[in-house]
């Protein structure tokens, strides 16, 4: 049985010279380092569940939270997907799809600004993020596009990235379009999160997980190569 792949908009993102990392974050985001990329394009927003359902029937199995209500409307992010599972949706959905590196991640969230503190520039703009207790993430879209255009650059969930994660890896990075290191136990991920007190991160802020794991406020944004 086939299904239909769905749509996933794309902003193109140019290529330049990101510095990388911060002297002000963690100590896993020094040293600034600069890095050539290509071109590519990237998900507007966080992939979401009605683009993700396709995928589920397809393969037969659903991740936690899927038939919780509060996770439940279509234009949520898909979460509680692994690594392997947001890799296998980009590789489903035909040749050029794949996860973010974490440099082509920092350099779309940054939006065409140097060292700016969030996607938007000094400050997250007024209501970006919603105020008070949430039971769940909320919908994708909501707020402000950044100066390439994408949407929730740094909030709602976690995105995982392409690459394995190690915290000294800046100091030895590839110059143009780094990968992460061959090997590694933790995979990279980018963004902020419904589920913490400050819902937010910089654009240079890194954080981690195990592949395999599953978290509700775990998801992902995909991109490709330009055309």
């Amino acid at each position: 049985m086939s299904f239909d792949r769905p749509p996933i908009d794309v902003v193109p993102v140019p290529a330049g010279r990101l510095l990388m990392g911060s002297e002000s974050g963690r100590p896993d985001e020094r040293p600034v380092h600069p890095v050539e990329l290509r071109a590519f394009r990237i998900g507007r927003t966080p992939v979401t569940r009605r683009q993700f359902e396709p995928f589920l029937r397809a393969r037969g199995a659903s991740p936690p939270w899927w038939d919780d209500p509060a996770f439940g409307a279509d234009d949520q992010p898909i979460v509680g997907v692994t690594w392997f599972e947001a890799s296998a949706f980009a590789e489903w959905l035909g040749a050029g799809w794949r996860l973010p590196t974490e440099a082509e991640w920092e350099w779309a969230a940054r939006g065409g600004l140097v060292g700016a503190a969030t996607a938007w520039g000094d400050a997250v703009p007024p209501d970006e993020v919603p105020a008070g207790a949430l039971g769940a993430p909320w919908r994708v879209g909501r707020g402000t596009p950044n100066g390439y255009g994408l949407m929730d650059a740094g909030t709602i969930v976690h995105e995982w990235c392409l690459d394995w994660y190690d915290a000294t890896y800046y100091a030895v990075s590839a110059p143009v379009d780094p990968r992460g290191p061959d090997e590694g136990e933790r995979r990279a991920s980018r963004g902020g999160s419904w589920r913490h007190h400050v819902r937010w991160s910089p654009p240079s802020a890194r954080s981690s997980l195990p592949p395999e794991y599953r978290y509700a406020d775990y998801g992902f944004r995909l991109a490709c190569s330009p055309g």
